[in-house]
């Protein structure tokens, strides 16, 4: 990832708050794009894990609500 430091606030607002749902959503994000999902984001790293954070950061995963 280009940016050394992301704020965990950030990231936690796609999983409701969660640390634990965080983890989830990133490896289950990280172990779909290792098994060939598209990507969402524009400048992909070479590493799926931060990809995934990527996604998660600007908006395009998040986890599904469960309301």
């Amino acid at each position: 990832m280009n940016d050394k430091y992301i704020p965990l606030e950030k990231l936690l607002d796609a999983a409701e708050g969660s640390i634990y749902k965080l983890v989830i959503l990133v490896a289950k994000r990280a172990f779909a794009l290792a098994g060939g999902e598209k990507l969402l984001i524009d400048k992909p790293s070479e590493k799926v894990t931060d990809n995934a954070l990527r996604e998660i950061l600007e908006g395009k995963i998040r986890v599904k609500s469960s309301k």
